[in-house]
């Protein structure tokens, strides 16, 4: 009677270390799942964050060229042109520009091609949606274009409108030679075009 009782409670004692190792085991298992787990959200973050930046990149490539090919030809920095262009179409991305490849929210006037489109005007001191017409392109280089003859021959009621952004000697004072013509109703317009030019290095185009 008393062997059977030691030999009962020697097999169970023999369980303990099974059961810890079992548990260990499962806890060790665990731990590593999450950190799987982890390391693939950061790895799929990191790959979103590449694949913005990369598109960006594009962005700039894609436009860029013909960008220096307008400071050629007509003075225009090739800072403002792509800055600007960032800035109004969102990276390309904007409805006026992925299916109507206006670049600048260039208004349309009279007979031109047009669409019209909700925008943000920001009017007796406060933000307000109105309705604009907006010229339409076939290509972003035709709205590149047409952006530098802007400058180039300013609007119908004062075609030297723009002359000090083709005046100015940097992409600083070419920036608030556009805010003070009044191309855009933001009153921080200028402060914003400054802030996308240095912060993706776009100078180094006006060179």
């Amino acid at each position: 009677m008393t062997s059977q009782r030691y030999k009962k409670r020697k097999t169970r004692k023999s369980n303990l270390p099974a059961l810890f190792a079992g548990l260990l085991i499962v806890g060790v298992a665990f731990i590593f799942s999450i950190n799987l787990l982890s390391d693939n959200s950061q790895t799929e973050e990191e790959l979103e964050q590449q694949s913005e930046q990369v598109s960006k990149e594009d962005f700039i490539d894609r436009i860029s060229p013909h960008a220096k090919e307008l400071q050629s030809s007509y003075g225009v920095l090739p800072s403002i042109i792509i800055g600007q262009a960032i800035l109004e179409s969102n990276w390309g991305q904007s409805t006026l520009a992925s299916k109507y490849n206006n670049l600048f929210g260039i208004k349309a006037y009279g007979e031109q091609k047009k669409v019209n489109l909700e925008t943000k005007e920001f009017i007796n001191e406060e933000w307000i949606v109105i309705q604009g017409d907006f010229r339409v392109y076939d290509t972003w280089e035709e709205s590149m274009n047409d952006h530098t003859r802007l400058f180039i021959n300013g609007v119908t009621w004062n075609p030297r409108l723009y002359e000090n952004v083709l005046l100015a000697k940097n992409y600083k004072e070419a920036a608030q030679a556009l805010q003070d013509a009044g191309y855009a109703t933001d009153p921080t317009y200028a402060e914003k075009v400054i802030h996308v030019i240095e912060s993706y290095d776009l100078d180094q185009y006006d060179h």
